[in-house]
């Protein structure tokens, strides 16, 4: 059977607000985050501007992947929804389990409904880039072989986003990076730019000095990433710092005017925990 009403699932760390996810017909999973206080749900209990606040206050949190039950109920309402076919784009595996989570769901669910379950190898609008276009593609009518076998793995392998760090203090708490590290980042005031590496690891890639510095240095990364190619589209996202993002929004689209899309996002607390707040992003995904 070829899927006519497909559906599209992810995860919270996709950074998609509730009102796009409606809007683009995209059902998500919460990831956890567990506090000194209790267990929350990402975008739904907690979200980034409690994960800054408690940061703020000392607590380091921790995340975890989303709840079994949570998963499977979503997945009763495709099925409830009348969808003959799934696509889901998970948070990249080298930084969660989600993935394999989901797709031991989907082998579960094989006799009933044809799942295809991708690592998107990243977060946030890297992640949310891939799910948007693939949107955009049912709309056009993208048939169910196409999409699963060629197009998914090219957007996946076309998206790259980069985000700077504001402090290397979350990093060293977590044990990410060494004290002497992060103290010699902190004196210097150096911006650490973070990316995904072909494995889905988080790695630093460029360094800025000094915040103004930063969004000149992610367009400068995502106008090399796109390189030659005519037909793009990009992101940009923010973490505590929504004036820094539009000054971002304004270089990137001056440097890369030819956008068929320009997608925004707000980081999610999951990525939040890690990072803290002062973030700014940017993704590119190239499509020829």
């Amino acid at each position: 059977m070829v899927p006519r009403k497909i559906a599209l699932l992810t995860d919270s760390c996709a950074d998609l607000t509730p009102e796009i996810r409606r809007e683009q017909h995209i059902y998500c999973v919460p990831l956890r985050i567990l506090c000194t206080d209790g267990e929350y749900l990402d975008g739904e209990t907690i979200h980034s501007a409690d994960i800054y606040q408690r940061l703020r206050a000392g607590e380091l949190p921790h995340t975890s992947l989303p709840r079994t039950e949570d998963l499977e109920q979503v997945l009763r309402q495709i099925l409830s929804d009348g969808c003959d076919g799934i696509v889901a784009v998970m948070l990249s595996s080298g930084l969660s389990g989600t993935y394999n989570l989901t797709r031991l769901a989907a082998e579960e669910l094989e006799s009933q409904i044809p799942m295809r379950v991708y690592d998107s190898l990243s977060a946030s609008i890297g992640e949310s880039m891939v799910l948007l276009q693939i949107a955009e593609d049912l709309r056009s009518g993208i048939e169910w072989t196409e999409l699963t076998q060629h197009r998914i793995p090219a957007l996946i392998q076309g998206t790259q986003p980069y985000f700077s760090v504001d402090t290397l203090e979350y990093l060293r708490r977590g044990g990410r990076i060494g004290t002497v590290t992060a103290a010699a980042g902190t004196l210097l005031q150096i911006k650490p730019i973070l990316t995904f590496a072909p494995d889905g690891q988080l790695t630093s890639t460029a360094k800025a000095r000094g915040r103004h510095q930063v969004a000149d240095k992610l367009v400068e990364l995502a106008v090399k990433r796109c390189g030659e190619h005519r037909r793009y589209n990009i992101a940009i996202a923010n973490g505590g710092d929504p004036e820094g993002m539009e000054l971002l929004r304004q270089k990137m689209t001056a440097a890369l005017p030819h956008y068929d899309h320009l997608w925004q996002g707000e980081i999610d607390a999951t990525l939040s925990v890690y990072i803290g707040d002062g973030i700014l992003g940017v993704g590119v995904q190239t499509l020829d």
